[in-house]
């Protein structure tokens, strides 16, 4: 279930961080708890099974302009894509919360508050589809994907769309996230595929900061500008597409379209 939002500034002059994706996903927390607190505190301890919050977001989408390690809001308009593997019924829950509720961006060092104009559901591209029936489609991330090994010390060691382990790591957490949700014997027995076609330009890295200035500080590393061939029964590239592609999904990575 994927929304578009689109917001409005309380003030004429806001920053926000330009490591933004952690303030954004604590104060799209915060909308849920205040909504559900049970559901909030699902997401956020324990997601489905092994810990996926099955919930990601696209970038923002606003003109801006840097300055140092703040992005200054040039207007007031700000939008960006949520999506949510939730039931249909979740839609009026979902639409209701966000649009009652004001959005903080803040960290140490600034703090820009925005409302919802409109949170709306976007069309179900697989909604022609039976649940068990295969499908093929092709994506582009709106936010970083993030997929990597962990070395002896559980630390992950980021890859590029260009090394040959990319759509392994990929199918890895895909078929982690389908234990998690179904069980797994469907895991293993899905029939499931990631593949990134021969690029027209180079993919685009970007390094994200979590946490930034906290002795939780992590750094991550994600690419964008290119695509991804997906093909899987319905049911489970509904869970790819509404949870997010590859690591970090809960704070913004990997969200495609």
């Amino acid at each position: 279930m994927r929304f578009a939002a689109r917001l409005l500034s309380v003030s004429d002059n806001c920053t926000i961080p330009i490591n933004y994706s952690y303030p954004l996903s604590a104060a799209i927390y915060r909308i849920l708890a205040n909504g559900d607190k049970e559901y909030a505190e699902f997401l956020h301890e324990r997601g489905y099974g092994k810990g996926f919050k099955l919930f990601s977001f696209s970038q923002i989408n606003c003109p801006f302009r840097i300055e140092g390690d703040r992005l200054r809001i040039l207007g007031r308009e700000l939008s960006f894509f949520i999506s949510f593997h939730l039931p249909q019924a979740a839609e009026s829950f979902i639409t209701g919360l966000f649009q009652s509720e004001v959005l903080v961006i803040a960290d140490r060092k600034s703090r820009a508050e925005f409302r919802f104009q409109r949170i709306e559901r976007l069309p179900d591209s697989l909604s022609s589809y039976q649940e068990k029936e295969v499908v093929e489609i092709k994506v582009k991330p709106l936010s970083p994907v993030v997929t990597g090994l962990q070395d002896e010390r559980g630390y992950y060691n980021f890859l590029s769309p260009d090394d040959s382990r990319f759509n392994a790591t990929l199918m890895y957490n895909w078929r982690s996230k389908i234990a998690s949700s179904y069980d797994e014997s469907a895991a293993r027995e899905a029939a499931v595929s990631i593949i990134c076609p021969p690029f027209e330009k180079p993919p685009k890295s970007r390094l994200i900061t979590i946490k930034a200035n906290t002795l939780a500080e992590t750094k991550i590393r994600g690419w964008m500008n290119f695509e991804l061939m997906i093909s899987g029964q319905k049911c489970f590239v509904d869970l790819l597409i509404n949870s997010g592609v590859g690591l970090y999904n809960g704070q913004g990575m990997g969200y495609v379209s």
